[in-house]
């Protein structure tokens, strides 16, 4: 990933999750953007299809690579149409650490966060807790941070593989690729808007991170 773009992208996450901390309603008038006649909008059989689809996604993808991978080892495609056996480690070390043990394992598993739907502002039994406050009532897999987006913002990590005339649109599909799954799923009443954007941090902050460890300043 390009060092400036990233850089830029890390740091207008930061100022948005700084700006949610010090005014906690934002989340909530975020949520209710999407919350209509005792429901949040984005329930529904074809939504619930659109979700699932989305989920899988990122792990296709590094299934893809690693698949093209393997078909370079064995001669069966030309190596230019492979990744390199580094590149393919960034992928999967990438995403293991950031969607999965960072955000799946230990974010959301710590915070105690309720998910929207869950609070009293919007239907549920719960208590609304800001980002910051990790007493919340519920027990696992709780709101903060959203995996689901997590995920969907790792795509950036393949995307910055791409060759050189294709890596900015690569790279603006797979953040129109996370935003849209990360409004998806507050349009669902799974995630606060500082989930959200949580999320992207953590993706973008373990994808540069990995990067650079495995791949150095190769572009």
């Amino acid at each position: 990933m390009p060092r400036r773009l990233s850089l830029a992208l890390i740091g207008l996450s930061v100022l948005a999750f700084i700006g949610l901390a010090l005014w906690p309603q934002g989340d909530l008038a975020a949520a209710r953007l999407f919350w209509a006649n005792g429901r949040f909008s984005g329930r529904g059989p074809v939504m619930d299809v659109v979700r699932l689809i989305a989920w899988y996604l990122p792990f296709v993808c590094l299934a893809g690579f690693a698949i093209a991978w393997a078909l370079a080892r064995f001669g069966l495609i030309a190596a230019r149409f492979a990744p390199s056996g580094r590149s393919l480690a960034f992928l999967a070390l990438s995403l293991a650490l950031g969607p999965g043990l960072l955000v799946n394992s230990f974010l959301k598993e710590h915070s105690h966060r309720p998910r929207p739907v869950q609070t009293r502002d919007f239907g549920g039994d719960w208590t609304f807790k800001p980002l910051y406050k990790f007493d919340g009532q519920c027990r696992r897999n709780c709101s903060f941070v959203s995996g689901e987006t997590a995920a969907a913002f790792w795509t950036l990590a393949p995307a910055s593989l791409a060759p050189a005339p294709w890596r900015p649109a690569a790279m603006a599909g797979a953040l129109a690729f996370g935003a849209g799954v990360g409004l998806m799923r507050m349009a669902f009443g799974g995630h606060y808007l500082s989930d959200v954007i949580g999320a992207a941090l953590a993706s973008l902050l373990v994808v540069a991170a990995t990067r650079r460890m495995l791949l150095g300043r190769k572009r």
